[in-house]
């Protein structure tokens, strides 16, 4: 028994015709899988932000305008003697929401301190620390030695060096890093 075939139909025309009626199908075949990855990546990538996984944007809340940690004496060997370090910031807040300054923390300092000072205004009084230090909505937090302030105790040697960085931690804007240059002194 032999078994022949016959030539399959051609629709009319050449191969090459063939080939160019064909080509937008296949190309949009080959498109179809790339497009299709991206629309449910989008879907995907939309659904997370809307569900705050990705975190969200924070204003900056707070402005520093004065940082300075001044040597603690003018001779090396004074200093050495001296066991805490004293600072001068002003922290401003920019929101009407108030704010906690709660820590700070740097390399040059084995325990950093929150302090203020007991008494009636205008009066210096015992220093005593404190957990915290209240930032008024839309007011300003002036840190020194004769307010509330922020104590380096027994800090390295750092009068050699131009910058202290200081971490502040807040309740509310978080943290934020500043390099407090060195001053002479006694001096803001």
């Amino acid at each position: 028994m032999t078994l022949t075939t016959a030539p399959a139909a051609t629709g009319g025309g050449t191969g090459r015709d063939r080939a160019w009626r064909g080509w937008p199908g296949e190309l949009t075949r080959a498109a179809a899988g790339p497009v299709i990855c991206a629309v449910v990546l989008i879907v995907l990538l939309s659904a997370w932000v809307a569900s705050r996984g990705a975190g969200t944007l924070t204003p900056v809340r707070l402005k520093i305008t004065l940082a300075a940690v001044p040597q603690r004496a003018f001779t090396v060997k004074a200093a050495d003697a001296t066991d805490v370090a004293y600072t001068y910031l002003s922290i401003r807040n920019l929101t009407s929401t108030p704010d906690e300054l709660i820590a700070v923390r740097t390399p040059i300092a084995s325990r950093v301190l929150l302090t203020e000072r007991t008494g009636r205004t205008g009066r210096a009084g015992d220093q005593v620390t404190v957990p915290g230090l209240a930032i008024p909505g839309n007011g300003t937090l002036t840190l020194s030695p004769l307010t509330a302030d922020v104590v380096l105790e027994h800090p390295l040697p750092f009068e050699a060096t131009s910058d202290v960085p200081l971490t502040l931690v807040f309740r509310n804007a978080g943290t934020v890093t500043i390099e407090a240059p060195v001053t002479p002194p006694g001096t803001p």
